[in-house]
């Protein structure tokens, strides 16, 4: 067999060369399409949330997806921060920055989770933030995230409320960046993924007002952002029968994802992580991410609209460019369910706390 002496020959230079290039643009192909995320949560309300984040990380690991930070849109229940620092350690990426917002009268009212005692116990978890206060504000972090990232290579991912959004949209410039909200969102965010409007492209009603776009007195921010958002945004409606949880039975007793889920279901509804739950807030991260592959479709052109009084609709007679409306292909929950299972179940790459 004739072989080419990569030290001497001209062709192995040649060849060198080539196998260079190949790695080069290969590295170059791999960094443009890793997702920019900004995931913006109420962890605590629901314990999706949690999945959410675990499936977020495994993408992480898997160079699909550069983690920028996470914002906890949720004051009355203060201690959210700390699980989210607990699962960015957990995933051996604590120096993930988190913000929050430092409003403790606005957000859901109820420690669901138990979050208190779990951001608490940081010998257990690792974690160094425990309290709103501890951690970044929402909007200055937001717009510190946003001044750094390239121009249009942001995704937002709201699996919570829309008030953080809304604060950064209306933010003022500072010495961070001399643009105000609105423009730096429009030179920096390429989209919005917003779990929201559930329901809303049902006919036969006159609209949804669903948790995360309408409770908790957020109606008033989604319905600016409906309205004013600069760039694309896709309002997932999916997850609903898709049930995961029964996975992280697999997982330490100890683990702050597997326990933030038992706690939640055993405090709200008196069951088990065999019982399971939703997961609307993993079919948001997992779209967001893998776009439609074989679970999600996006509905004919359309617009999302919104009344104070009435919530969303989704509607055909007239259409918005910017918005979308993804819902999950017929037939596919056992299967998106064991994906999804499979994902959050998986042992992080950079951890010490296996």
């Amino acid at each position: 067999m004739y072989k080419i002496n990569l030290r001497n020959s001209s062709s192995g230079r040649f060849v060198f060369g080539l196998l260079f290039l190949a790695f080069y643009f290969a590295v170059e192909i791999a960094m443009a399409q890793t997702e920019k995320v900004i995931l913006d949560t109420d962890m605590g309300s629901d314990c999706d949330d949690v999945g959410a984040m675990a499936l977020l990380h495994h993408f992480a690991d898997q160079d699909k997806v550069e983690i920028l930070g996470v914002i906890y849109s949720s004051g009355k229940i203060p201690y959210g921060v700390g699980i989210i620092d607990a699962i960015n350690v957990y995933y051996g990426r604590s120096r993930i920055p988190v913000g929050a917002s430092h409003d403790l009268s606005f957000g859901d009212p109820k420690d669901k989770m138990q979050a208190e005692k779990l951001a608490k116990d940081t010998i257990a978890y690792k974690n160094t933030l425990i309290h709103n206060h501890d951690a970044y504000e929402q909007t200055i972090l937001n717009r510190r995230l946003l001044a750094k990232a390239p121009d249009n290579s942001v995704t937002y991912i709201t699996i919570g409320h829309t008030k953080a959004l809304y604060e950064l949209l209306r933010s003022i410039p500072d010495n961070i960046s001399p643009l105000n909200g609105f423009d730096l969102v429009s030179k920096k965010i390429k989209r919005w993924v917003a779990l929201g409007a559930l329901g809303a492209s049902n006919k036969k009603v006159g609209g949804v007002k669903d948790w995360n776009f309408y409770k908790n007195n957020t109606a008033v921010y989604t319905d600016y952002l409906i309205d004013q958002f600069p760039k694309p945004a896709y309002f997932v409606d999916a997850g609903a029968k898709v049930f995961t949880g029964g996975s992280l039975e697999t997982l330490n007793a100890g683990n702050i994802v597997r326990t933030a889920y038992r706690d939640w279901l055993w405090n709200m509804e008196k069951k088990t992580l065999i019982d399971q739950r939703p997961s609307w807030g993993l079919a948001t991260v997992y779209y967001a991410v893998m776009g439609p592959d074989q679970y999600f479709e996006e509905l004919a052109p359309g617009a999302l609209t919104f009344e104070l009084g009435q919530g969303s609709r989704w509607v055909t007679t007239e259409v918005n460019p910017l918005h979308h409306f993804i819902i999950q292909k017929q037939g596919s929950d056992k299967s998106l369910a064991k994906t999804l299972n499979t994902f959050i179940a998986n042992q992080p790459l950079n951890n010490k706390l296996k």
